[in-house]
């Protein structure tokens, strides 16, 4: 067992708050130096210039153990923030097409969608509707259906092509990676020789 999952700084026990008659004490090399009294072991930390901590209170005898007490809380906040620094923060990129998207137009946005979701981040693929493309909503669907296929298993429809007023949008989220798993090959997706879905003009 790690140290740090013996300790917990809120009720952390020390030098002379330590109430047991009898410890067993390791020594700041990690060695056993046996069961003794509080009051010996503490003499020995403070030889050192060190501090007794209680690090397994309910152990029969408590088990602790002499060392530098500031110098550990002071790691172990380093390592906190080292850890949240390293954190990935999930993001919600949007990526917003037309109903009459142009073929060039809508492979440079679909690439913007696998880009974001190769970093790890969330898209939300939006269509805005304007005057009478609402009655063509058919048009907008087929634009994001395009879409949800040829991005394929590199993303994960959290929610399929839904309206929202004026908008209709689909999210999609980073493919879960199992640890030690092997992340697939890239690859393109192909170009298709149709006509992006939607690219005709509504009248």
């Amino acid at each position: 067992m790690r140290l740090e999952d013996c300790i917990d700084k809120r009720f952390i026990r020390m030098n002379d708050r330590i109430r047991a008659r009898e410890i067993r004490v390791i020594d700041a090399d990690g060695n056993q130096l046996g069961v003794i009294a509080p009051y010996d072991a503490l003499k020995r930390a403070r030889e050192q210039n060190l501090d007794l901590v209680e690090i397994s209170p309910n152990a029969v005898p408590p088990v602790c153990r002499i060392m530098d007490y500031g110098k550990y809380l002071y790691e172990q906040e380093k390592k906190e923030r080292a850890a949240k620094k390293n954190q990935k923060q999930i993001v919600l990129k949007e990526v917003k097409f037309s109903v009459n998207v142009d073929e060039h137009d809508y492979v440079t946005k679909r690439n913007h969608v696998l880009r974001f979701l190769g970093e790890g981040d969330k898209v939300k693929a939006s269509l805005r509707f304007r005057g009478r493309e609402m009655a063509h909503q058919n048009l907008g669907r087929a634009v994001l259906d395009r879409l949800v296929k040829e991005v394929g298993d590199k993303g994960i429809v959290e929610f399929r092509p839904r309206m929202e007023g004026n908008t209709m949008h689909v999210i999609m989220a980073p493919p879960k990676q199992v640890p030690g798993a092997k992340k697939p090959e890239q690859r393109p997706p192909q170009q298709q020789s149709v006509p992006a879905a939607g690219a005709q003009r509504t009248s």
